[in-house]
């Protein structure tokens, strides 16, 4: 955890951006003063926002009981939250044994170069943001991935990047 939570280094892990907080008003009704709801608190914030964004976190640290050093200490701590917004369609490539057997490395190499990112990371447009995951629980369809909860599996290069090519355009229309 942070000793100092004002530190550049600290406040560079979370996007500054203004945002309406008025969503976050009955989140906090609910769980602000119910002891160990942190966590509850975090996932409902990034559901409202799809990323934890630091100016929500800091209305969760002044309307609680929590520390800040806390709060960004959980934040950064466990996979599930992320700092930075994602795009508008969600890859979760798996790199399972499974997929990773099958090919995963290929087809995710495949979607990275089409997109012109790496995983963790998302398109200038903002459309996509790709990343690796453990496993996705789809072991049958290896190698898979997941777009916005959509699972695709059996896949090749060339048809992951159609499938990415196809939901470009029809973002476009």
């Amino acid at each position: 955890m942070c000793n100092n939570c004002n530190s550049d280094e600290m406040i560079n892990n979370f996007v500054d951006e203004e945002i309406d907080l008025s969503p976050l008003k009955p989140v906090i009704e609910k769980y602000g003063q119910v002891k160990g709801s942190l966590i509850n608190i975090l996932q409902a914030t990034q559901d409202i926002y799809g990323y934890l964004p630091l100016r929500a976190l800091n209305y969760v640290a002044d309307n609680t009981p929590n520390k800040k050093s806390t709060i960004y200490g959980v934040a950064t701590f466990y996979t599930q939250f992320r700092l930075k917004p994602i795009g508008k369609f969600l890859i979760l490539q798996c790199q399972g044994t499974a997929c990773h057997v099958n090919g995963s490395k290929e087809v995710s190499q495949a979607i990275c170069e089409e997109l012109k990112i790496k995983p963790g990371d998302t398109t200038t447009d903002g459309l996509f943001t790709i990343e690796d995951v453990n496993c996705l629980g789809c072991c049958s369809l290896a190698p898979v991935m997941m777009i916005n909860g959509e699972a695709y599996g059996n896949l090749t290069p060339s048809e992951a990047v159609n499938i990415i090519r196809n939901l470009a355009k029809e973002a476009d229309k």
